[in-house]
C-alpha cells in the first residue's frame, strides 16, 4: 500500500517537496490532495502536479479520510496552529522545519501527538540525506578518533524576501537557516545537550537576526561554532575535526551531495527533477519521505533519525541563543 499524502500550503517549498515525492516510486507514495487558504492556489497547484483534490481550507484537508500523513509547508508562524488541526484529525504530521516559533509550541505539538497517538517529525531533510547517514556511519566507528571541533557556515542573501525579514512572518537568520547548522552539531554530538551556548548578533530595523554567530561548549572539552547570515553568501559548508582526522562538507552543508573524508571525496548525487524546483538540491526531501514511509510502517510515532528530544533541544538552543541577541517573537510572549 502506497503512503497516502496531503500537502498543506501550496507555497515554494511544498512544491519542492511535491517534485521530490514524485522520484519515489508511485506505488509506495501517492499525493491524495492539496490545501491552501485559497482555493485557486490549490487548484493551480493541483494542476500543475497532477493531485486529485484540492482544497480552500487546512479543515478540509484534515477531515479527508484518505489521508495518512500531511506535509506542512507554511510560514514558520503557522506551523504549531496548521499541525494541531492535522494531528487532532488523527492525522501523521512531517513539518517544515523549524518545528515551531520556541520550545513552549514544540512541547505542545510533542503533546498532541502522543495525545492522538500520531506520528510528527520536524523536516529535517539534510538527516536522511546518504551523505549524512554516511557522516553517522563513520562517527560511530570512530573513523576520524574522538571529534573535538565541529565548524558550519550557512549564509545566503535574503533581505528581499519578506518572510525572511519580517518579524510577523517569522524572519530571522538562525530559525530560517541557522537550524541547518544547530542540527548539524547537534547530530554530530549525538543529541548531546552542550555545557554552554553563546550567541553574538546583529538585528534588522524589524528586530529580527540578520545574522548570527553561535560557540557552543559540549561535555569532555569538545566545542561547535556556526555562522549564519540573510546578507551575505557564505561558503556554506560545514567541517568535523577529529584526534584522527577530518569530514568535510562541501557547500551546500543543508543538502550535501559530497564528502571529504582524509582528503578522499566521494558524491552522493540527488536525482534529476522532472519539473523546475525553487530550492537547491530539493529533490533530496525524497529522502526523509521515505524515511516517513518506513517508520508508518514500523508503526512508529517519531523517527530514530530526527526525533521528537532532537526537535525541542534544537527549540531551546533557538530560544537561548535569540534571547541572548534580543530577538523575540510574539509567540514568546504567550
Amino acid at each position: 500500500m502506497a503512503t497516502r499524502w496531503g500537502i498543506c500550503s501550496a507555497g515554494k517549498i511544498s512544491n519542492d517537496f511535491t517534485v521530490a515525492l514524485k522520484t519515489l516510486p508511485p506505488e509506495d507514495h501517492q499525493i491524495v490532495a492539496v490545501a491552501a487558504r485559497k482555493l485557486q492556489d490549490a487548484q493551480v497547484f493541483a494542476k500543475k502536479h497532477s493531485i486529485p483534490q484540492a482544497y480552500g481550507s487546512y479543515e478540509e484537508l484534515a477531515r479527508d479520510p484518505d489521508i495518512e500523513v500531511v506535509y506542512v509547508g507554511t510560514i514558520h508562524p503557522f506551523h504549531m496552529s496548521a499541525s494541531l488541526l492535522f494531528m487532532n484529525a488523527k492525522k501523521n504530521v512531517l513539518c517544515e522545519k523549524p518545528l515551531a516559533m520556541n520550545s513552549r509550541e514544540v512541547k505542545a505539538m510533542v503533546a498532541a501527538a502522543k495525545m492522538n497517538n500520531v506520528f510528527l517529525m520536524e523536516a529535517v531533510w539534510t538527516r536522511f540525506f546518504p551523505a549524512s547517514l554516511e557522516i553517522k556511519r563513520l562517527l560511530a566507528q570512530e573513523e576520524v578518533g574522538e571529534v573535538k571541533m565541529v565548524r558550519a557556515d550557512f549564509g545566503v542573501p535574503q533581505m528581499h524576501i519578506p518572510r525572511a525579514v519580517e518579524k510577523e512572518l517569522g524572519g530571522g537568520a538562525l530559525l530560517d537557516i541557522g537550524v541547518y547548522c544547530l542540527q548539524f552539531i547537534c547530530m554530530v554530538y549525538n543529541g548531546e545537550k552542550p555545557e554552554s551556548i553563546q550567541a553574538t548578533g546583529v538585528c534588522l530595523d524589524t528586530g529580527v537576526d540578520e545574522a548570527m554567530v553561535v560557540t557552543l561548549k559540549f561535555s569532555r572539552n569538545r566545542m561547535a561554532v556556526f555562522t549564519c547570515s540573510l546578507a551575505v553568501e557564505m561558503p556554506n559548508d560545514a567541517i568535523i575535526v577529529g584526534t584522527k582526522g577530518t569530514i568535510k562538507v562541501p557547500a551546500h552543508m543543508w543538502s550535501p551531495t559530497s564528502l571529504v573524508v582524509n582528503g578522499k571525496e566521494t558524491q552522493y548525487p540527488v536525482p534529476e527533477p522532472h519539473l523546475p524546483l525553487n530550492f537547491l538540491n530539493s529533490t533530496g526531501m525524497r529522502y526523509e519521505a521515505e524515511e516517513i514511509r518506513q517508520c508508518l510502517l514500523k508503526g512508529l510515532k517519531e523517527s530514530p533519525g530526527m526525533t521528537h528530544a532532537d526537535s525541542l533541544l534544537l527549540a531551546e538552543l533557538e530560544d537561548e541563543a535569540r534571547r541572548q541577541v534580543g530577538v523575540e517573537y510574539s509567540q514568546d510572549q504567550q
